[in-house]
């Protein structure tokens, strides 16, 4: 029954003649593989290993010895230096152990295998679909979020390479993330057609990468017409049929129907291995060469252990692992075997995958055992199996499981340690701990973050455009006149974000200024929108996290959104968040994004850049909040529409000129005021607070400016597309001119302090409508840019003052040393 060929018959012989299905390859191809008929409505037969220890029990030496030997090949074909910078990745279930193997025989190389179990707490940093398999999705869930980055060979290992359609979703999937240079597929036998083995190829030209194949045999399954429903009839027909199934075993509804005997419980014996404390029971969250050298240290006393516990008269014993839990279960057994003389060890898994059951030598599956799942799986209760176990006379079995799978169903009548009772006179468990990796930060604070606000609740933005990270301080009082707060700020008795400056009401000449701004600049908007969103596509994450600066940012995180949706159909996530200048961005909000999302992903949104002032101020708060909380991952580096002071590299443009939604205040940005931190509102534990101004609603023009610049998009395609090439291929390294231009107008002007110069079209209407301005700079011969400029300027008796040579189309001069009164730049002067 463990045997590819028993008593002269080839284990996939009762398939082969009732499917016609035909195996062809290498002479040692029938010694490695028998076949079976799957209860799978995409495919009917089952090639079933005969060294990969999953369904057929296997000496663990010539499991662990094939997998090894693979990674053996793998380091011959990559050469010492790229092998140390390897990484292997298993699938799961099937080959999680395979893959252990694999990269134990590479060497260093750092382990993962894809998992069915999701993990709280875990951010996925990846997936896939298997298309033929039972169960299809596939979670990457690494506890370092690094392990998959790099440009070290990235090695896949499977039991079977059978179409290749797995290897290329993965492929495809982790290249758009985290792209190489160079893939090695691994399998214990590569079964393509001559047309799969040519798509791989055709993929690897695709991605521009270079994919090599170690496999331990190559043949191909011959199948004919109708195989599917031919396969089909035949497992109806022997499910249906109890005579027909031999030693097949019951479902586990026939177990629980059955009398419950005098003792319902089975004598099983636990067995503590004392497994070292926070070792990976497996490669789940990856596995690293220093965990591979605790493992091995810990080995020869756990299996001593193990050894113990056997019973004296035990000469044939079996060690059943548990699904994905096959690499712990395969080492243990291998142990065992070299340490015992007289005894000889088997070593397979539980499974998943129905697989039908026939009582022949020439079928590779000869027994089944069924019963309930036990580790509370995330898809729901159903049923498990264990194959070729019934029947093989074992004197003892181990059941090796993980903490998570330690249940009452396991333990229940039915269970699996009930269904091994029946076929062993000694059962003995080994539960090895669930490794669950450590947070990245404990939190002193509560655990639970609350979720984003989103309209009509918070905001008139529509709840899918965006999510605010902030709390909700409507009803809180925090404004004061525009000349108290500014002579609060300067004389340092108050913080700029700890009040609110009383809204400004535009006048209906002002209005209309802004609607010609939006008419006449709504398609030079939607090309900077589209440029900038390609490029963070491009070079930042293909499905970017965008993540707004409130308030100013917002507008632009939702165009971008925008045109994501528009142009790729992608419907990215898309939330705002405060910063402050002085106090940094707000590490709540960094650790909810970090909690739901990859930090990696994460794209900061802005949408124009002065001096660079917040640009610093982030790259400072990212340094800090990852030097205090262990979080990695976020890219400081800000997404704006406009860059005229070149203080990033991803920007649409770097021309200063008008944004409309620069020229209103809450009106324009959802009904959200800008944000607010004060230590009396805004606790450790709370998001930084906004208020939103309902009242302010029939004034609101927020989603027709949205509407406005979103109409455009269609008609600036080509112009994006040249725009987003020549930003791709150009030198956008920051000059930081801009800084260099504040330095020189504040000491010229006798201001002395940069945080008073407020360069750009956005900064300069921010001046004018928040703050006491003292005179705006514009560039001779600024036009229509400036117009709602001009007009605020005239209101609010403010001097302009045309500059032959200026790096900005205008900057706006906060009045230095304000006391209310003083208009000079002395503090003293009284004239207004």
């Amino acid at each position: 029954m463990n045997k590819a060929v028993n008593n002269g018959v080839w284990s996939g012989t009762w398939v082969a003649e009732r499917l016609g299905v035909e195996l062809k390859g290498d002479d040692t191809l029938k010694d490695l593989l028998g076949l079976a008929l799957r209860r799978n409505p995409k495919r009917a037969h089952l090639l079933v290993s005969h060294v990969l220890g999953k369904h057929i029990p296997q000496s663990p030496a010539v499991v662990y010895g094939h997998g090894f030997a693979l990674g053996r090949q793998v380091r011959e074909l990559l050469g010492a230096e790229e092998a140390a910078n390897a990484v292997v990745l298993g699938y799961a279930e099937t080959a999680t152990g395979l893959g252990h193997s694999v990269a134990d025989g590479l060497g260093p190389a750092p382990y993962l295998h894809s998992t069915r179990r999701p993990v709280p707490g875990i951010a996925p940093a990846g997936g896939f679909e298997e298309s033929h398999s039972h169960a299809t999705s596939h979670l990457l869930l690494p506890e370092d979020p690094a392990l998959l980055v790099g440009d070290g060979p990235l090695v896949l290992v499977d039991d079977e390479f059978s179409t290749g359609n797995t290897v290329l979703n993965t492929i495809r999937d982790l290249h758009e993330r985290y792209p190489r240079r160079r893939y090695v597929v691994v399998a214990l036998v590569d079964m393509r057609s001559t047309a799969d083995a040519g798509r791989l190829e055709e993929f690897a030209r695709e991605i521009g990468a270079r994919v090599d194949l170690v496999a331990g045999a190559k043949g191909t399954v011959g199948l004919p017409e109708g195989v599917l429903e031919t396969g089909q009839r035949l497992v109806a027909e022997f499910e249906s049929s109890p005579g027909a199934r031999g030693c097949v075993e019951s479902a586990a509804t026939a177990a629980r129907a059955r009398p419950a005997p005098t003792n319902p419980q089975p004598t099983v014996n636990r067995v503590d291995l004392h497994w070292p404390h926070g070792l990976p029971d497996g490669g789940r969250h990856g596995f690293t060469q220093a965990h591979r050298i605790r493992l091995e240290t810990a080995l020869p006393a756990m299996a001593a252990r193990l050894a113990e516990a056997l019973p004296d008269n035990a000469h044939r014993v079996h060690i059943l692992g548990f699904e994905e839990l096959m690499y712990a279960p395969l080492r243990l057994a291998r142990e065992l075997e070299q340490i015992t003389d007289d005894t000889e060890i088997r070593y397979s898994t539980t499974t998943r995958s129905p697989v039908l059951a026939v009582d022949d030598p020439g079928y590779a599956i000869r027994t089944r055992l069924v019963f309930p799942a036990h580790d509370n799986p995330a898809d729901g209760p159903g049923d498990r199996y264990a194959y070729n176990v019934a029947g093989a006379d074992f004197d003892a079995i181990v059941a090796v499981v993980d903490s998570t799978a330690d249940t009452p169903e396991l333990h229940a009548p039915g269970g699996l340690l009930d269904q091994l009772a029946e076929h062993t006179a000694h059962v003995l468990l080994v539960v090895v701990p669930s490794y669950v990796p450590e947070p990245l930060y404990v939190p002193e604070r509560p655990s639970m973050l609350p979720e984003p606000l989103r309209g009509p609740a918070f905001s008139s933005y529509p709840p899918e455009e965006v999510g605010w990270l902030l709390q909700d301080l409507s009803d809180v009082t925090l404004e004061a006149p525009t000349e108290e707060r500014e002579e609060a700020i300067q004389s340092g008795g108050a913080h700029y974000a700890e009040s609110l400056p009383v809204e400004y009401q535009p006048s209906a000449e002002y209005q209309g200024l802004f609607q010609t701004a939006l008419e006449e600049s709504a398609s030079r908007l939607a090309q900077a929108v589209g440029a900038v969103t390609e490029v963070v596509l491009a070079e930042r994450s293909p499905r970017p996290v965008l993540v707004s600066l409130a308030r100013a940012g917002t507008p632009v995180g939702v165009l971008m959104r925008r045109w994501a949706q528009h142009r790729h159909g992608l419907d990215l996530p898309h939330y705002a968040v405060s910063i402050v200048r002085g106090r940094g961005i707000d590490a709540n909000a960094l650790r909810w994004l970090a909690s739901h999302h990859d930090p990696r992903d994460v794209v900061f949104v802005d949408g124009w850049t002065g001096k660079g002032a917040i640009t610093r101020e982030l790259a400072d708060a990212i340094e800090e909040f990852e030097a205090a909380e262990g979080i990695t991952g976020f890219d400081p580096e800000i997404a704006v529409l406009a860059d005229p002071g070149s203080c990033v590299r991803t920007y649409g443009t770097r021309e200063d000129y008008l944004i409309p939604s620069a020229c209103l205040n809450s009106t324009v940005s959802g009904l959200i005021s800008r944000t607010v931190l004060r230590a009396d509102l805004v606790g450790p534990n709370d998001f930084h607070g906004a208020k939103f101004y309902r009242e302010l609603a029939g004034a609101d023009v927020s989603v027709d400016f949205l509407d406005a610049v979103a109409a455009r998009f269609p008609e600036v395609a080509d112009a994006v597309d040249a725009q987003a090439k020549e930003l791709l291929s150009a030198d956008r390294t920051p000059t930081w001119e801009g800084w260099a231009a504040v330095e020189r107008i504040s000491e010229e002007y006798g201001i002395h302090d940069v945080n008073l110069v407020k360069p750009g079209v956005g900064e300069t209407t921010r001046v004018l409508l928040r703050r006491v301005p003292w005179k705006i700079l514009a560039r001779a011969g600024a036009g229509a840019d400036l117009d709602h400029v001009r007009l605020l300027a005239e209101q609010r008796g403010v001097p302009v003052e045309e500059v032959a040579e200026l790096p900005y189309t205008c900057v706006g001069l906060i009045h230095p040393k304000y006391t209310r009164g003083a208009t000079g730049a002395d503090g003293k002067a009284v004239s207004v």
